[in-house]
């Protein structure tokens, strides 16, 4: 059976965001066929796709290679993702789905239950949940396609240190789900800014660059 291009593609993101494959590390399309069980047909084909979102780069005599961001793209990539999330925050005010509002409701019922009993190992998992959930109420694919791509890239170039006060942050995620409940878009951007501010100082990051690291607290508009 023939394994399509867009799974192999999500396997070798994964790896890349994970650290199998660090910065600069070249991906062959034999070594990468043999890793996934699949013909180079469609590691071909990834690597093209892979290329286009920036975790690939092509270099000359070397072939395919794991990208190495700029500390400078590393920083405007979170400080777009903060112009981005309020914008979704907002639509989803205007068009979310009652079945999106349970969701949301309920990571945040689980969320503040876990952040009171101090049980920080599931909160950052229910965190991301919680946003790609307020993203996919936006309904607009575009922009969930953006945010999606970019929380990846994030996740691969930052490490992000847990909360200082866990029970606040859930709080700030409730308040948020209240805006979008009552259709507020104007202050569901205005929480979601906020609070995406605050979390961008959490950022550090873990990947190789060839620049000395900028600090993204600051460089936010």
């Amino acid at each position: 059976m023939r394994i399509p291009a867009h799974a192999v593609c999500t396997a070798i993101r994964d790896d890349i965001v994970s650290g199998v494959f660090g910065p600069g590390a070249r991906l062959t399309e034999e070594l990468l066929a043999r890793r996934y069980g699949v013909s180079r047909v469609p590691v071909r084909e990834a690597l093209r796709t892979l290329e286009s979102e920036g975790f690939v780069t092509t270099r000359r005599h070397a072939g395919a290679c794991v990208a190495e961001p700029t500390a400078q793209e590393a920083a405007d990539l979170l400080e777009v993702r903060t112009l981005l999330e309020p914008l979704a925050a907002a639509r989803a005010a205007r068009r979310r789905s009652e079945a999106h509002l349970k969701v949301l409701r309920g990571l945040v019922r689980l969320g503040q239950e876990r952040a009171r009993r101090g049980q920080g190992e599931d909160l950052r998992a229910l965190g991301g949940w919680f946003h790609e959930t307020l993203t996919q109420a936006s309904d607009s694919p575009g922009l969930i396609a953006l945010l999606t791509q970019m929380r990846h890239k994030i996740t691969w170039m930052y490490a992000v240190d847990a909360p200082a006060r866990p029970v606040d942050s859930w709080a700030e995620h409730g308040a948020i789900v209240d805006a979008v409940a009552r259709g507020d878009a104007e202050r569901a951007r205005a929480l979601t800014a906020a609070h995406a501010g605050r979390a961008a100082g959490a950022h550090r990051l873990r990947v190789r660059t060839s620049q000395p690291a900028v600090n993204t607290a600051s460089s936010r508009l």
